[in-house]
């Protein structure tokens, strides 16, 4: 059994919500430069263009790359050797208080739905579990905006639409959204599971890098074959036309039930943020 003190992981997550706002991962802007190249459609060039101008300028400065700083969504995958001393969700929430106060991030979290008072600091953490074997914990923080957020949608298919559902919910979200995500958008996929399981793998989804492939060769040519749909809707970066509507689409999947098949489309815009380290 491993110990880990709390406050080692409020260090981890207050450094991982400044890199994570202010830094893409290489992943994300090789994809976009990539797609700058490919791009034929003047108006969609220069868009992508001042794109990769403002995330350098971020990358320079240290300054955040949207000022939609998000709500800080943190997967915690925990060894099951691991004994953290002290209170783990706590030491999370004051991570996240500490890094947007300190890299002077957006506070954007009110604390009620209806009520609409900020919390001043953007707490509480949207807080995702998973037990793994080892000694180790992973943190792997993903600040979302919610222009992309509000844009996502699940359905509860039935098992009769089939693959053919699946491919025309997913594409029909990207087109319903337009241009308010700010696209090119990498678009998370969760196919199974339940109502909830599916939304959870959606956002999971968004956190994997973006030239990687769901491991089911079945999945990953379906994750190619939508890309391709999404991008020749022509709504394009910021939604001015092109051929870049979208960066990725990721597809996580699980069983499900005999009478389900739930889909779940979580939107993310070209700033694609996530930052993890293990400790």
């Amino acid at each position: 059994m491993r110990n880990i003190e709390a406050a080692r992981v409020t260090e981890v997550v207050r450094r991982l919500c400044i890199e994570a706002n202010c830094h893409l991962t290489k992943d994300l802007k090789d994809c976009i430069v990539e797609c700058r190249k490919n791009e034929t459609f003047p108006v969609a060039q220069g868009i992508l263009d001042q794109i990769i101008e403002n995330y350098g300028i971020a990358d320079e400065n240290n300054v955040p790359v949207c000022q939609d700083t998000g709500m800080a969504c943190v997967f915690i995958d925990i060894g099951q050797d691991v004994h953290v001393e002290g209170n783990l969700e706590e030491a999370i929430h004051e991570g996240v208080r500490q890094g947007y106060k300190d890299g002077y991030l957006r506070k954007s979290v009110v604390r009620d739905p209806l009520d609409r008072v900020n919390t001043g600091d953007n707490t509480p953490a949207m807080i995702y579990y998973n037990i793994v074997p080892g000694e180790q914990i992973k943190i792997t923080v993903a600040p979302k905006g919610f222009g992309s957020e509000n844009m996502s949608q699940i359905k509860m298919l039935k098992p009769s639409d089939g693959l053919q559902g699946v491919k025309d919910f997913v594409v029909k979200v990207v087109e319903d959204a337009g241009p308010n995500p700010c696209p090119p958008v990498v678009v998370g996929v969760g196919v199974g599971g339940t109502f909830d399981k599916a939304a959870f793998m959606a956002k999971k989804a968004l956190t994997r890098p973006v030239d990687s492939h769901n491991e089911d060769p079945f999945y990953a040519a379906l994750e190619d074959e939508l890309l391709e749909k999404i991008n020749a809707l022509g709504v394009g970066p910021q939604g001015f036309g092109g051929r870049t509507t979208a960066l990725a689409v990721n597809i996580e999947k699980c069983p499900t039930h005999i009478a389900g098949l739930p889909v779940a489309v979580n939107i993310n815009c070209h700033v694609t943020r996530h930052q993890s380290e293990v400790i």
